[in-house]
Protein backbone atom coordinates (compact mmCIF):
# COMPACT_ATOMS: atom_id res chain seq x y z
CA UNK A 1 0.00 0.00 0.00
CA UNK A 2 1.55 3.21 -0.97
CA UNK A 3 0.42 6.18 0.74
CA UNK A 4 1.61 10.26 0.79
CA UNK A 5 4.40 11.26 2.52
CA UNK A 6 2.02 13.09 4.89
CA UNK A 7 0.21 9.60 5.98
CA UNK A 8 3.36 8.38 7.65
CA UNK A 9 4.38 8.62 11.30
CA UNK A 10 7.81 7.44 12.92
CA UNK A 11 7.90 7.33 16.45
CA UNK A 12 10.25 5.09 19.10
CA UNK A 13 9.18 4.00 22.56
CA UNK A 14 11.65 5.53 25.28
CA UNK A 15 11.37 4.59 29.06
CA UNK A 16 13.24 3.41 31.95
CA UNK A 17 14.22 -0.37 32.25
CA UNK A 18 11.15 -2.51 33.06
CA UNK A 19 8.56 -0.01 32.92
CA UNK A 20 7.10 -1.66 30.10
CA UNK A 21 7.96 -0.41 26.75
CA UNK A 22 7.93 -4.48 24.87
CA UNK A 23 4.73 -5.15 26.80
CA UNK A 24 2.67 -2.18 25.20
CA UNK A 25 4.66 -2.95 21.55
CA UNK A 26 3.18 -6.06 21.24
CA UNK A 27 -0.38 -4.54 21.93
CA UNK A 28 0.46 -1.62 19.47
CA UNK A 29 1.09 -4.89 17.23
CA UNK A 30 -1.90 -6.98 18.18
CA UNK A 31 -4.12 -3.67 17.59
CA UNK A 32 -3.14 -2.80 15.09
CA UNK A 33 -3.63 -6.61 13.54
CA UNK A 34 -0.05 -6.38 12.38
CA UNK A 35 0.60 -9.98 14.17
CA UNK A 36 -2.28 -12.62 14.05
CA UNK A 37 -3.68 -13.98 17.24
CA UNK A 38 -1.48 -17.17 16.40
CA UNK A 39 1.46 -15.45 16.01
CA UNK A 40 1.18 -13.43 19.34
CA UNK A 41 3.74 -14.13 21.88
CA UNK A 42 5.02 -11.89 24.95
CA UNK A 43 8.03 -9.69 23.94
CA UNK A 44 7.69 -10.02 20.42
CA UNK A 45 9.84 -7.59 19.22
CA UNK A 46 12.46 -9.09 21.13
CA UNK A 47 13.71 -11.73 19.12
CA UNK A 48 17.46 -12.61 21.07
CA UNK A 49 16.79 -15.11 23.34
CA UNK A 50 19.35 -13.27 25.37
CA UNK A 51 16.35 -10.55 25.93
CA UNK A 52 13.52 -13.00 26.43
CA UNK A 53 15.60 -14.60 29.22
CA UNK A 54 16.53 -11.62 30.76
CA UNK A 55 13.82 -9.53 30.38
CA UNK A 56 15.75 -6.95 29.21
CA UNK A 57 15.90 -5.17 25.46
CA UNK A 58 19.31 -4.91 23.79
CA UNK A 59 18.51 -3.82 20.17
CA UNK A 60 15.97 -1.28 19.00
CA UNK A 61 13.48 -3.04 16.65
CA UNK A 62 12.01 -1.50 13.96
CA UNK A 63 8.25 -2.79 12.40
CA UNK A 64 5.68 -0.95 10.52
CA UNK A 65 1.96 -1.11 11.02
CA UNK A 66 -1.27 -0.15 9.46
CA UNK A 67 -3.91 1.55 11.23
CA UNK A 68 -6.79 3.00 9.78
CA UNK A 69 -8.14 6.57 11.52
CA UNK A 70 -11.38 8.44 10.98
CA UNK A 71 -11.53 7.35 7.50
CA UNK A 72 -7.73 7.62 6.30
CA UNK A 73 -5.47 4.70 5.92
CA UNK A 74 -1.88 5.77 7.68
CA UNK A 75 1.37 3.94 8.18
CA UNK A 76 3.07 3.95 11.73
CA UNK A 77 6.72 2.64 11.77
CA UNK A 78 7.64 2.24 15.23
CA UNK A 79 11.18 1.39 17.09
CA UNK A 80 11.07 0.02 20.09
CA UNK A 81 14.56 0.79 22.34
CA UNK A 82 16.10 -0.78 24.97
CA UNK A 83 15.98 1.02 28.63
CA UNK A 84 19.27 0.23 30.63
CA UNK A 85 21.94 3.25 30.26
CA UNK A 86 24.53 0.67 29.09
CA UNK A 87 22.70 0.88 25.51
CA UNK A 88 21.65 4.67 25.67
CA UNK A 89 23.84 4.74 21.72
CA UNK A 90 20.85 2.35 20.78
CA UNK A 91 18.23 4.82 21.79
CA UNK A 92 20.02 7.77 20.15
CA UNK A 93 20.03 5.94 16.50
CA UNK A 94 16.38 5.53 16.91
CA UNK A 95 15.43 8.65 17.44
CA UNK A 96 17.63 10.11 14.60
CA UNK A 97 14.98 8.09 12.31
CA UNK A 98 12.02 9.60 14.49
CA UNK A 99 10.15 12.51 14.40
CA UNK A 100 8.30 11.64 17.67
CA UNK A 101 8.54 9.49 21.13
CA UNK A 102 5.93 7.80 23.54
CA UNK A 103 7.48 8.12 26.86
CA UNK A 104 6.66 5.55 28.99
CA UNK A 105 6.75 6.25 32.64
CA UNK A 106 5.50 3.32 35.19
CA UNK A 107 2.36 4.40 37.54
CA UNK A 108 4.03 2.06 40.16
CA UNK A 109 7.79 3.26 40.01
CA UNK A 110 7.75 6.96 39.19
CA UNK A 111 9.92 9.10 37.04
CA UNK A 112 13.54 6.85 36.90
CA UNK A 113 17.15 8.42 36.06
CA UNK A 114 17.01 6.60 32.25
CA UNK A 115 13.36 8.47 31.93
CA UNK A 116 15.30 11.65 32.46
CA UNK A 117 18.11 10.82 29.80
CA UNK A 118 16.17 9.26 27.06
CA UNK A 119 13.86 12.16 27.35
CA UNK A 120 16.45 14.58 27.08
CA UNK A 121 18.01 12.80 23.54
CA UNK A 122 14.36 13.32 22.36
CA UNK A 123 14.32 16.69 23.19
CA UNK A 124 17.08 17.84 21.53
CA UNK A 125 16.37 16.08 18.39
CA UNK A 126 13.18 18.18 18.32
CA UNK A 127 10.82 14.76 18.59
CA UNK A 128 7.18 15.39 19.66
CA UNK A 129 6.96 14.23 23.09
CA UNK A 130 3.72 11.90 23.99
CA UNK A 131 3.24 11.10 27.92
CA UNK A 132 1.88 7.43 28.50
CA UNK A 133 1.18 6.23 31.90
CA UNK A 134 1.87 2.61 31.79
CA UNK A 135 0.59 -0.59 34.55
CA UNK A 136 -2.24 1.62 36.18
CA UNK A 137 -3.75 -1.54 36.28
CA UNK A 138 -1.56 -2.48 38.80
CA UNK A 139 -2.61 -2.26 42.72
CA UNK A 140 0.63 -0.26 43.91
CA UNK A 141 -0.22 2.22 40.94
CA UNK A 142 0.45 5.75 42.08
CA UNK A 143 -1.16 7.91 39.02
CA UNK A 144 -2.06 10.77 40.90
CA UNK A 145 1.48 11.75 42.12
CA UNK A 146 3.59 10.36 39.31
CA UNK A 147 1.05 12.54 36.92
CA UNK A 148 2.48 15.53 39.04
CA UNK A 149 5.78 14.20 38.71
CA UNK A 150 5.46 13.75 34.83
CA UNK A 151 3.76 17.71 34.58
CA UNK A 152 7.18 18.63 36.17
CA UNK A 153 9.32 17.27 33.89
CA UNK A 154 7.67 17.59 30.94
CA UNK A 155 5.50 21.16 31.46
CA UNK A 156 2.62 19.83 30.12
CA UNK A 157 -1.11 19.40 30.80
CA UNK A 158 -2.45 16.69 33.19
CA UNK A 159 -5.20 15.65 30.87
CA UNK A 160 -2.58 15.25 28.01
CA UNK A 161 -1.20 12.54 29.82
CA UNK A 162 -2.46 8.90 28.38
CA UNK A 163 -3.52 6.04 30.98
CA UNK A 164 -2.51 3.03 29.73
CA UNK A 165 -1.86 -0.45 30.42
CA UNK A 166 0.58 -2.73 28.60
CA UNK A 167 -1.10 -6.00 30.30
CA UNK A 168 -4.82 -5.42 29.57
CA UNK A 169 -4.28 -3.29 26.43
CA UNK A 170 -6.31 -0.36 27.92
CA UNK A 171 -5.37 3.26 26.36
CA UNK A 172 -3.72 1.48 23.61
CA UNK A 173 -7.01 3.41 21.18
CA UNK A 174 -5.90 6.87 23.07
CA UNK A 175 -2.07 6.27 22.27
CA UNK A 176 -2.61 5.38 18.28
CA UNK A 177 -5.12 8.21 17.77
CA UNK A 178 -2.38 10.59 19.39
CA UNK A 179 0.71 9.74 17.36
CA UNK A 180 -1.23 10.24 14.28
CA UNK A 181 -2.74 13.59 15.78
CA UNK A 182 0.70 14.86 17.67
CA UNK A 183 3.37 13.50 15.60
CA UNK A 184 4.19 15.32 12.62
CA UNK A 185 4.51 13.68 8.91
CA UNK A 186 8.31 13.27 8.28
CA UNK A 187 9.60 16.32 6.21
CA UNK A 188 11.65 16.00 3.01
CA UNK A 189 11.68 17.05 -0.71
CA UNK A 190 10.40 13.90 -2.72
CA UNK A 191 11.41 15.76 -6.08
CA UNK A 192 15.07 15.88 -4.61
CA UNK A 193 18.14 13.80 -5.19
CA UNK A 194 18.10 10.35 -2.73
CA UNK A 195 19.22 11.03 0.47
CA UNK A 196 18.61 7.85 3.05
CA UNK A 197 20.48 7.65 6.42
CA UNK A 198 21.39 3.88 7.68
CA UNK A 199 20.61 3.43 11.32
CA UNK A 200 21.19 0.20 11.89
CA UNK A 201 22.61 -3.28 10.11
CA UNK A 202 22.17 -6.93 10.57
CA UNK A 203 24.36 -9.87 9.12
CA UNK A 204 22.21 -12.37 6.76
CA UNK A 205 24.41 -15.69 5.94
CA UNK A 206 23.05 -16.14 3.06
CA UNK A 207 22.32 -12.91 1.77
CA UNK A 208 24.99 -10.56 2.89
CA UNK A 209 24.78 -7.31 5.01
CA UNK A 210 20.52 -5.87 5.15
CA UNK A 211 20.75 -2.01 5.84
CA UNK A 212 18.05 -0.54 7.62
CA UNK A 213 17.60 3.39 7.11
CA UNK A 214 15.06 6.18 6.83
CA UNK A 215 14.95 8.24 3.55
CA UNK A 216 15.24 11.98 4.42
CA UNK A 217 14.40 13.11 0.89
CA UNK A 218 14.10 11.61 -2.85
CA UNK A 219 12.60 8.02 -3.16
CA UNK A 220 14.44 4.79 -3.79
CA UNK A 221 13.92 2.33 -6.50
CA UNK A 222 14.47 -1.55 -6.75
CA UNK A 223 17.21 -2.18 -9.10
CA UNK A 224 18.66 0.94 -8.70
CA UNK A 225 22.46 1.72 -8.45
CA UNK A 226 23.45 3.51 -5.03
CA UNK A 227 26.50 4.73 -3.16
CA UNK A 228 27.28 4.47 0.23
CA UNK A 229 29.22 8.02 1.31
CA UNK A 230 31.42 7.29 3.93
CA UNK A 231 33.00 4.43 1.60
CA UNK A 232 32.27 5.72 -1.90
CA UNK A 233 31.12 2.15 -2.54
CA UNK A 234 28.97 1.63 -5.24
CA UNK A 235 25.83 -1.29 -5.42
CA UNK A 236 22.68 -2.78 -6.82
CA UNK A 237 19.52 -2.31 -4.71
CA UNK A 238 18.68 -6.03 -5.27
CA UNK A 239 15.86 -5.97 -2.82
CA UNK A 240 14.58 -3.22 -1.00
CA UNK A 241 11.36 -3.30 1.42
CA UNK A 242 9.73 -2.20 4.36
CA UNK A 243 10.44 -3.81 8.03
CA UNK A 244 7.31 -5.26 8.81
CA UNK A 245 7.15 -8.52 11.25
CA UNK A 246 8.57 -10.15 7.94
CA UNK A 247 10.15 -8.18 5.69
CA UNK A 248 8.07 -6.84 2.91
CA UNK A 249 9.50 -6.48 -0.36
CA UNK A 250 8.38 -3.20 -2.33
CA UNK A 251 9.34 -1.97 -5.99
CA UNK A 252 9.50 1.84 -4.62
CA UNK A 253 10.56 3.10 -0.59
CA UNK A 254 9.49 6.70 -0.41
CA UNK A 255 10.33 9.92 1.51
CA UNK A 256 9.86 9.60 5.10
CA UNK A 257 9.37 5.85 5.19
CA UNK A 258 11.75 3.26 7.07
CA UNK A 259 12.75 0.38 5.03
CA UNK A 260 15.68 -2.49 4.17
CA UNK A 261 18.25 -2.83 1.33
CA UNK A 262 20.27 -5.89 0.20
CA UNK A 263 23.19 -5.58 -2.17
CA UNK A 264 24.90 -8.55 -1.96
CA UNK A 265 27.68 -6.63 0.60
CA UNK A 266 29.59 -9.42 2.23
CA UNK A 267 32.01 -6.90 4.15
CA UNK A 268 31.28 -5.87 7.40
CA UNK A 269 33.52 -2.69 6.95
CA UNK A 270 31.98 -1.42 3.98
CA UNK A 271 28.41 -0.54 5.86
CA UNK A 272 28.84 1.66 8.83
CA UNK A 273 25.44 3.22 11.19
CA UNK A 274 25.13 7.00 10.51
CA UNK A 275 26.06 7.06 6.72
CA UNK A 276 24.13 8.40 3.95
CA UNK A 277 22.67 5.88 0.99
CA UNK A 278 22.66 8.07 -2.61
CA UNK A 279 21.73 7.39 -6.30
CA UNK A 280 24.60 6.86 -8.77
CA UNK A 281 23.09 8.73 -11.41
CA UNK A 282 21.46 11.83 -9.21
CA UNK A 283 23.62 11.89 -6.43
CA UNK A 284 23.07 14.08 -3.49
CA UNK A 285 25.45 16.72 -2.79
CA UNK A 286 25.81 16.69 0.96
CA UNK A 287 25.60 13.64 3.11
CA UNK A 288 23.54 13.44 6.03
CA UNK A 289 25.10 14.45 9.46
CA UNK A 290 24.41 10.81 11.03
CA UNK A 291 25.24 10.15 14.93
CA UNK A 292 28.09 11.34 16.50
CA UNK A 293 30.57 8.56 17.24
CA UNK A 294 30.34 6.54 19.90
CA UNK A 295 32.94 6.87 23.36
CA UNK A 296 33.65 3.52 24.80
CA UNK A 297 33.65 3.29 28.55
CA UNK A 298 35.25 0.12 29.38
CA UNK A 299 37.63 -1.76 27.53
CA UNK A 300 38.42 -5.34 28.12
CA UNK A 301 40.77 -8.05 26.17
CA UNK A 302 38.89 -10.62 24.22
CA UNK A 303 40.87 -13.54 23.20
CA UNK A 304 40.27 -17.26 21.51
CA UNK A 305 40.68 -20.25 24.24
CA UNK A 306 42.50 -21.40 20.93
CA UNK A 307 45.16 -19.35 18.98
CA UNK A 308 43.53 -20.94 15.52
CA UNK A 309 40.54 -19.39 15.82
CA UNK A 310 41.70 -15.91 15.94
CA UNK A 311 40.72 -15.48 12.45
CA UNK A 312 37.15 -16.73 12.97
CA UNK A 313 37.18 -14.56 16.32
CA UNK A 314 37.92 -11.81 14.10
CA UNK A 315 35.03 -12.71 11.56
CA UNK A 316 32.54 -12.94 14.65
CA UNK A 317 33.42 -9.66 15.94
CA UNK A 318 33.00 -7.81 13.00
CA UNK A 319 29.36 -9.56 12.28
CA UNK A 320 28.46 -8.28 16.00
CA UNK A 321 29.65 -4.81 15.12
CA UNK A 322 27.35 -4.56 12.54
CA UNK A 323 24.26 -5.35 14.86
CA UNK A 324 25.85 -2.90 17.19
CA UNK A 325 27.40 -0.15 16.48
CA UNK A 326 28.72 1.14 19.48
CA UNK A 327 31.00 -2.27 19.72
CA UNK A 328 34.56 -1.06 19.34
CA UNK A 329 37.93 -3.24 18.48
CA UNK A 330 41.37 -2.88 17.24
CA UNK A 331 44.06 -6.09 17.44
CA UNK A 332 46.58 -6.79 20.44
CA UNK A 333 48.54 -9.88 21.84
CA UNK A 334 49.40 -10.84 24.99
CA UNK A 335 52.32 -13.26 26.27
CA UNK A 336 49.83 -14.98 28.51
CA UNK A 337 46.93 -15.75 25.49
CA UNK A 338 48.30 -14.75 22.34
CA UNK A 339 46.57 -12.92 19.58
CA UNK A 340 43.36 -11.55 20.82
CA UNK A 341 41.07 -8.12 20.41
CA UNK A 342 40.87 -5.20 22.74
CA UNK A 343 37.09 -3.91 22.39
CA UNK A 344 35.79 -0.71 23.89
CA UNK A 345 32.48 -1.06 25.57
CA UNK A 346 29.55 1.21 26.80
CA UNK A 347 29.56 -0.43 30.36
CA UNK A 348 29.53 -3.94 32.18
CA UNK A 349 26.17 -5.42 31.30
CA UNK A 350 27.22 -4.81 27.55
CA UNK A 351 30.26 -6.43 27.91
CA UNK A 352 28.81 -9.08 29.52
CA UNK A 353 25.94 -9.65 26.56
CA UNK A 354 28.50 -8.94 23.66
CA UNK A 355 30.36 -12.65 25.32
CA UNK A 356 27.48 -14.24 25.87
CA UNK A 357 26.52 -13.09 22.48
CA UNK A 358 29.68 -14.49 21.02
CA UNK A 359 29.33 -18.13 22.65
CA UNK A 360 25.74 -18.38 21.21
CA UNK A 361 25.59 -17.02 17.96
CA UNK A 362 29.32 -17.51 16.96
CA UNK A 363 29.88 -20.69 19.52
CA UNK A 364 33.30 -18.91 20.19
CA UNK A 365 34.52 -19.42 23.23
CA UNK A 366 36.53 -16.28 24.52
CA UNK A 367 38.36 -15.34 27.67
CA UNK A 368 38.07 -11.90 28.78
CA UNK A 369 40.91 -10.00 30.24
CA UNK A 370 40.09 -7.61 33.73
CA UNK A 371 38.09 -4.79 32.00
CA UNK A 372 39.44 -1.23 32.36
CA UNK A 373 38.84 2.46 31.18
CA UNK A 374 41.22 4.63 29.40
CA UNK A 375 43.46 7.11 31.46
CA UNK A 376 45.92 9.84 29.76
CA UNK A 377 49.47 9.62 31.47
CA UNK A 378 51.85 12.11 31.36
CA UNK A 379 55.60 11.92 30.97
CA UNK A 380 58.35 13.88 32.75
CA UNK A 381 59.22 14.31 29.01
CA UNK A 382 55.83 16.00 28.32
CA UNK A 383 55.06 13.41 25.92
CA UNK A 384 51.21 12.15 26.20
CA UNK A 385 50.36 8.53 26.17
CA UNK A 386 46.64 6.98 26.28
CA UNK A 387 46.80 3.94 28.27
CA UNK A 388 43.63 1.85 27.25
CA UNK A 389 45.66 -1.52 28.44
CA UNK A 390 47.85 -2.09 31.81
CA UNK A 391 50.76 -3.37 29.60
CA UNK A 392 50.91 0.25 27.85
CA UNK A 393 51.53 1.58 31.29
CA UNK A 394 54.97 3.25 31.72
CA UNK A 395 57.23 2.59 35.01
CA UNK A 396 56.37 4.92 37.74
CA UNK A 397 59.30 6.80 38.05
CA UNK A 398 58.58 8.48 34.43
CA UNK A 399 55.50 9.39 35.27
CA UNK A 400 54.80 13.08 35.68
CA UNK A 401 50.90 12.38 36.55
CA UNK A 402 48.58 10.22 35.15
CA UNK A 403 44.18 11.36 34.21
CA UNK A 404 41.43 9.59 34.45
CA UNK A 405 38.01 9.93 33.13
CA UNK A 406 35.27 11.68 35.23
CA UNK A 407 31.52 11.18 34.89
CA UNK A 408 28.50 13.12 36.48
CA UNK A 409 26.22 10.52 38.26
CA UNK A 410 22.73 11.03 38.30
CA UNK A 411 20.69 9.14 40.79
CA UNK A 412 16.88 9.08 41.64
CA UNK A 413 16.17 7.30 44.82
CA UNK A 414 13.97 7.62 48.29
CA UNK A 415 14.34 9.88 50.75
CA UNK A 416 14.99 6.47 53.03
CA UNK A 417 18.29 5.55 51.43
CA UNK A 418 19.59 9.04 50.92
CA UNK A 419 22.61 8.04 53.92
CA UNK A 420 23.77 4.39 52.22
CA UNK A 421 23.63 5.52 48.50
CA UNK A 422 25.90 8.59 49.64
CA UNK A 423 28.16 6.34 51.89
CA UNK A 424 28.60 4.25 48.68
CA UNK A 425 29.74 6.97 46.46
CA UNK A 426 31.76 8.61 48.84
CA UNK A 427 33.53 5.45 49.37
CA UNK A 428 33.84 4.86 45.49
CA UNK A 429 35.40 8.55 45.56
CA UNK A 430 32.19 10.51 44.65
CA UNK A 431 31.61 14.13 45.38
CA UNK A 432 28.35 15.11 45.76
CA UNK A 433 27.32 18.13 42.91
CA UNK A 434 23.74 18.56 43.80
CA UNK A 435 20.59 17.28 45.72
CA UNK A 436 17.15 17.98 44.85
CA UNK A 437 13.92 16.89 45.83
CA UNK A 438 11.72 15.63 43.02
CA UNK A 439 8.75 15.38 45.71
CA UNK A 440 8.20 14.73 49.20
CA UNK A 441 9.67 11.28 49.25
CA UNK A 442 12.05 10.88 45.80
CA UNK A 443 14.91 13.16 45.47
CA UNK A 444 17.73 13.07 43.04
CA UNK A 445 21.82 13.16 43.64
CA UNK A 446 24.18 14.46 41.46
CA UNK A 447 28.06 12.96 42.05
CA UNK A 448 30.92 13.50 40.32
CA UNK A 449 33.00 10.13 40.18
CA UNK A 450 35.52 8.29 38.41
CA UNK A 451 34.32 6.18 35.65
CA UNK A 452 36.53 3.19 37.17
CA UNK A 453 35.03 3.07 40.24
CA UNK A 454 31.64 2.55 38.61
CA UNK A 455 33.06 -0.18 36.52
CA UNK A 456 32.59 -3.26 38.33
CA UNK A 457 30.18 -3.47 41.22
CA UNK A 458 28.83 -0.48 41.65
CA UNK A 459 25.19 -0.85 40.23
CA UNK A 460 24.37 -4.26 41.92
CA UNK A 461 25.57 -2.53 44.88
CA UNK A 462 23.58 0.63 44.50
CA UNK A 463 20.48 -1.65 43.86
CA UNK A 464 21.21 -4.23 46.94
CA UNK A 465 21.37 -0.89 49.63
CA UNK A 466 18.54 0.63 47.90
CA UNK A 467 16.34 -2.32 47.60
CA UNK A 468 15.80 -2.04 43.93
CA UNK A 469 14.52 1.74 44.44
CA UNK A 470 17.22 3.66 43.03
CA UNK A 471 17.76 4.40 39.39
CA UNK A 472 21.05 5.33 37.71
CA UNK A 473 22.37 6.93 34.72
CA UNK A 474 25.76 8.91 33.80
CA UNK A 475 27.48 11.22 31.37
CA UNK A 476 31.35 11.85 30.42
CA UNK A 477 32.71 14.73 32.70
CA UNK A 478 36.14 15.10 31.38
CA UNK A 479 39.46 13.83 32.72
CA UNK A 480 40.81 14.79 36.41
CA UNK A 481 44.19 13.85 37.75
CA UNK A 482 45.28 11.27 39.76
CA UNK A 483 46.80 8.74 41.74
CA UNK A 484 46.86 5.68 39.56
CA UNK A 485 49.32 2.66 40.19
CA UNK A 486 49.56 -0.70 37.92
CA UNK A 487 48.47 -4.18 40.23
CA UNK A 488 51.05 -7.05 38.87
CA UNK A 489 49.53 -10.57 39.71
CA UNK A 490 52.73 -13.06 39.34
CA UNK A 491 52.35 -16.92 39.59
CA UNK A 492 55.79 -18.45 40.87
CA UNK A 493 57.10 -15.15 40.13
CA UNK A 494 55.85 -15.44 35.95
CA UNK A 495 53.45 -12.22 35.71
CA UNK A 496 50.14 -12.93 34.23
CA UNK A 497 49.46 -9.78 31.86
CA UNK A 498 45.64 -10.77 31.72
CA UNK A 499 45.27 -10.28 35.36
CA UNK A 500 47.36 -6.59 35.52
CA UNK A 501 45.36 -4.59 36.53
CA UNK A 502 45.40 -0.15 37.00
CA UNK A 503 44.23 0.50 39.90
CA UNK A 504 43.62 3.96 42.78
CA UNK A 505 46.57 3.63 45.05
CA UNK A 506 44.14 4.11 47.87
CA UNK A 507 42.53 0.52 46.86
CA UNK A 508 45.47 -1.16 45.07
CA UNK A 509 46.86 -3.26 49.07
CA UNK A 510 43.03 -3.91 49.41
CA UNK A 511 42.31 -5.46 45.90
CA UNK A 512 45.91 -6.96 45.35
CA UNK A 513 45.08 -9.08 48.73
CA UNK A 514 41.66 -10.01 47.80
CA UNK A 515 42.35 -11.32 44.04
CA UNK A 516 45.38 -13.26 45.26
CA UNK A 517 42.72 -15.00 47.93
CA UNK A 518 40.22 -15.49 45.17
CA UNK A 519 43.51 -16.73 42.85
CA UNK A 520 43.74 -19.43 45.84
CA UNK A 521 40.67 -20.82 45.49
CA UNK A 522 40.22 -20.98 42.42
CA UNK A 523 43.66 -22.64 41.20
CA UNK A 524 43.86 -26.68 40.82
CA UNK A 525 46.26 -27.37 43.52
CA UNK A 526 49.68 -28.78 41.29
CA UNK A 527 52.77 -31.55 42.21
CA UNK A 528 54.17 -28.25 43.85
CA UNK A 529 53.30 -24.91 45.92
CA UNK A 530 52.49 -22.05 43.84
CA UNK A 531 53.22 -18.69 45.24
CA UNK A 532 50.17 -16.34 44.06
CA UNK A 533 52.32 -12.68 44.64
CA UNK A 534 50.40 -8.77 44.03
CA UNK A 535 53.26 -6.70 43.03
CA UNK A 536 53.60 -2.81 42.73
CA UNK A 537 56.41 -2.68 40.41
CA UNK A 538 59.01 -4.68 42.41
CA UNK A 539 57.45 -4.14 45.70
CA UNK A 540 55.71 -7.33 47.02
CA UNK A 541 51.99 -5.74 48.57
CA UNK A 542 50.57 -10.04 49.00
CA UNK A 543 50.86 -13.48 48.47
CA UNK A 544 49.09 -16.44 49.00
CA UNK A 545 50.33 -20.32 48.52
CA UNK A 546 48.53 -23.53 46.71
CA UNK A 547 49.87 -26.00 48.60
CA UNK A 548 51.06 -29.01 46.58
CA UNK A 549 49.48 -32.15 46.77
CA UNK A 550 51.20 -34.37 48.64
CA UNK A 551 51.50 -38.06 48.11
CA UNK A 552 52.59 -39.88 51.28
CA UNK A 553 55.55 -41.86 50.12
CA UNK A 554 56.43 -43.31 52.98
CA UNK A 555 53.21 -45.64 53.38
CA UNK A 556 55.29 -48.56 52.33
CA UNK A 557 58.11 -48.57 54.67
CA UNK A 558 57.32 -50.83 57.64
CA UNK A 559 59.11 -50.41 60.18
CA UNK A 560 63.38 -50.43 60.12
CA UNK A 561 65.55 -47.56 60.09
CA UNK A 562 64.42 -44.28 60.16
CA UNK A 563 67.02 -43.25 57.44
CA UNK A 564 65.02 -45.32 54.90
CA UNK A 565 61.77 -42.93 55.15
CA UNK A 566 64.07 -40.04 55.00
CA UNK A 567 66.06 -41.20 51.62
CA UNK A 568 62.43 -41.24 50.09
CA UNK A 569 61.52 -37.61 51.48
CA UNK A 570 64.91 -36.07 50.15
CA UNK A 571 64.12 -37.49 46.55
CA UNK A 572 60.32 -36.57 46.94
CA UNK A 573 61.62 -33.39 47.31
CA UNK A 574 64.10 -33.50 44.60
CA UNK A 575 61.54 -34.49 42.01
CA UNK A 576 58.98 -31.78 43.14
CA UNK A 577 61.79 -28.97 42.72
CA UNK A 578 62.31 -30.12 39.46
CA UNK A 579 58.74 -30.63 38.47
CA UNK A 580 58.43 -26.38 40.26
CA UNK A 581 61.58 -25.58 37.54
CA UNK A 582 59.57 -27.28 34.37
CA UNK A 583 55.89 -27.39 35.70
CA UNK A 584 53.50 -24.75 34.34
CA UNK A 585 50.08 -23.78 36.22
CA UNK A 586 46.82 -24.11 34.18
CA UNK A 587 44.70 -20.56 35.21
CA UNK A 588 41.01 -21.65 34.46
CA UNK A 589 38.97 -19.32 32.70
CA UNK A 590 36.98 -18.66 35.96
CA UNK A 591 40.29 -17.19 37.77
CA UNK A 592 40.16 -14.30 34.90
CA UNK A 593 36.85 -13.13 36.17
CA UNK A 594 38.02 -13.34 39.70
CA UNK A 595 38.79 -9.53 40.10
CA UNK A 596 34.59 -8.96 38.58
CA UNK A 597 33.33 -10.83 41.75
CA UNK A 598 35.37 -9.82 44.73
CA UNK A 599 32.93 -8.90 46.92
CA UNK A 600 31.04 -12.52 46.25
Amino acid sequence: MSLLKSQIRNFCIIAHIDHGKSTLADRLLEFTNTISVRDAQNQLLDDMDLERERGITIKSHAVQMNYTFQGQNYILNLIDTPGHVDFSYEVSRSIAACEGALLIVDAAQGIEAQTISNLYLALENDLTIIPVLNKIDLPSANQEAIRDQIVDLLGCKEEDIIGASGKTGQGVESILSEIIRQVPAPTGNESANLQALIFDSVYNPFRGIEAYFKIVNGNLKKGERVKFFSTGKEYFADEIGTLRLDKNPKQIIQTGDVGYIISGIKNASEVKVGDTITSVDNPCQEPISGFEEVKPMVFSGIYPVDTDDYEELRNSIEKLQLNDASLTFEPESSIALGFGFRCGFLGMLHMEIIQERLEREFNMTVINTVPNVSYQAYTKKGEHIQINNPSDFPSLDKIDFVKEPYIKAQIITKSDFIGPVMNLCIEKRGTLISQVYLTTDRVELAFSMPLAEIVFDFYDKLKSISKGYASFDYQADGDKETHLVKLDIMLNGDQVDALSSLLHRKHAYEIGKKICIKLKNLIPKQQFDVAIQGAIGSKIISRETVKALRKDVTAKCYGGDITRKRKLLEKQKKGKKKMKQIGSVEIPQSAFLAVLKLND
